[in-house]
């Protein structure tokens, strides 16, 4: 099973474009180009292990795109499952979206009191999940 948590980002600066110093205020206005961090959930599946049951996350600020998105990286990776959640509530409800289905998780008020984390919630169900994965298997 792998389990890629999310991106820290989705862009990034090269080394070889930083500043060697500290960029002066005084040259006015900066405009900064970001260059895109390469995906790496297509070679996992598709060359480095064909067979394993894999999970990325999809993590956005609009309900009304969340899921679609998450299913359409369903269908270009090839995997078995996205943790889809919202920004303002990823640490209390998140959405398992597979090929099948989608099953909300999220944390009652009295467990957020007792200090639990809704990866408890995440792993447990993916466990289950991965273990009907390797039943179909085998």
């Amino acid at each position: 099973m792998f389990y890629l948590a999310a991106a820290v980002s989705d862009f990034y600066i090269p080394t070889s474009e930083l500043p060697e110093h500290k960029i002066q205020s005084s040259e006015g206005p900066l405009q900064i180009t970001l260059k895109m961090v390469p995906k790496m959930l297509s070679p996992l599946v598709k060359e480095w292990a064909p067979e394993a049951f894999v999970i990325s996350f999809k993590l956005e600020t609009d309900p009304l795109i969340l899921i679609d998105k998450s299913r359409k990286a369903l269908e270009r990776y090839h995997h078995q499952a996205v943790v889809a959640n919202m920004l303002e509530s990823r640490r209390t409800a998140v959405i398992i979206v597979t090929k099948e289905s989608q099953t909300p998780l999220s944390l009652s008020e009295e467990e957020i009191a007792q200090g639990m984390e809704i990866e408890e919630k995440i792993v447990s169900y993916l466990q289950g999940q991965h273990t009907l994965f390797i039943e179909k298997k085998f």
